[in-house]
């Protein structure tokens, strides 16, 4: 009998067990959805290499390295709620309207690369004789999810007569950013982070200071069409490239989103041999 009931105790605990781990995979799981398309995934990836370094540290005896690295440890225990407010806002979010696992996220194949850049360069050369302002990004590792929310989703083939379109004058859509994930517009009417660059220069406007901020905090491409003169600019980290051509702008775009791609690629080649 006691052993009945030993045998018994050892089932349910071995139930709990894996209805334990599948629960804390499923959350895991369903985490990793939420911050996917988003700045957090570069910054999750720093804390694992701050607690790789922190192991390794305790392991070679590194006593005051070690010190140094529990103590950011500990101060990012209290800076994690606010460097993740947005996904904790979007996961409460998500969580009442029942659309945890709603999202999708599309990325630039290599094949679509040249189709895009030929439209965004298209639809430039059409902004700029026109002096139409304008400013696209174009998203590529760094997720600008918080960004798109920010604006008109859209979901859109990229083409030039479409985003002609969106940055027509005293339309709907014309003030702000547009946003291309993969080959698609995902949104229009987007807002930005300005530049807290205190060196650019002082004739720089909005656009051109909003283009230069996002890519301040992403990897991401900004095409700014100047509203006064017609100058076409790219930032690019934090740096902005003024007085292009179209030939060059294809050039650099091409150039910028080839080799992302192909680091993307040798970086999964170099997973999937470990």
């Amino acid at each position: 009998m006691m052993e009945q009931l030993k045998a018994l105790n050892l089932d349910i605990l071995n139930l709990a067990s894996i209805l334990d781990i599948t629960l804390v995979t499923l959350i895991f799981y369903l985490f990793m959805r939420i911050i996917r398309g988003t700045r957090a995934v570069q910054l999750i990836k720093g804390l694992v290499v701050l607690l790789v370094a922190t192991t390794v540290s305790s392991w070679l005896h590194l006593y005051t390295v070690n010190w140094l690295l529990q103590q950011v440890m500990t101060a990012l225990v209290v800076a994690l709620p606010i460097v993740f407010h947005p996904e904790l806002r979007r996961a409460l979010e998500s969580l009442g309207r029942g659309k945890f696992l709603a999202r999708t996220i599309n990325t630039l194949k290599e094949a679509d690369i040249s189709r895009m850049t030929n439209e965004v360069v298209r639809a430039v050369t059409v902004l700029t004789k026109n002096k139409m302002g304008a400013l696209i990004l174009i998203e590529r590792v760094t997720g600008l999810e918080e960004h798109i929310a920010t604006g008109v989703k859209l979901d859109g083939i990229v083409s030039a007569e479409f985003l002609v379109n969106i940055f027509i004058p005293k339309t709907p859509l014309h003030d702000g950013a547009v946003i291309i994930r993969g080959d698609r517009v995902a949104a229009a009417a987007c807002f930005l982070p300005l530049s807290e660059n205190p060196y650019l220069s002082k004739e720089l406007g909005t656009r051109h200071r909003a283009g230069i901020g996002i890519t301040e905090v992403s990897d991401a491409l900004a095409v700014i069409v100047s509203e006064e003169t017609g100058a076409i600019s790219l930032a690019v980290d934090g740096t902005l490239d003024r007085m292009l051509d179209e030939a060059t702008l294809k050039q650099k775009l091409t150039d910028a989103l080839e080799a992302k791609h192909q680091a993307s690629l040798s970086g999964v080649f170099r997973r999937n041999e470990s």
